[in-house]
C-alpha cells in the first residue's frame, strides 16, 4: 500500500545527496528591523537535523529519503 507524505514536513525539509536532512532557519520573515545584521547573516545558513530527528523526518517523508 502506498504511504502519504506529510506535506508540512515536505515544505520544511530537504534531503541532501548523502542523506542528511537540511532545513531553513526560522526568524527571517518579519520584524527584521529589530534584529541585528549579524543575527540575520547567521540565519542565512542552512541547518542540518540531528540523527534522532532524521528518523522522524524519514517517517514523515517516505519517498523523499531515497
Amino acid at each position: 500500500m502506498k504511504r502519504k507524505t506529510k506535506k508540512a514536513a515536505a515544505k520544511r525539509f530537504k534531503f541532501t545527496a548523502t542523506g542528511k536532512v537540511k532545513f531553513k532557519r526560522t526568524s527571517k520573515r518579519h520584524n527584521l528591523g529589530n534584529k541585528s545584521a549579524a543575527r540575520k547573516l547567521k540565519l542565512r545558513a542552512a541547518g542540518y537535523a540531528v540523527a534522532g530527528d532524521v528518523r522522524h523526518v524519514e517517517k514523515c517523508m517516505p519517498y523523499g529519503s531515497n
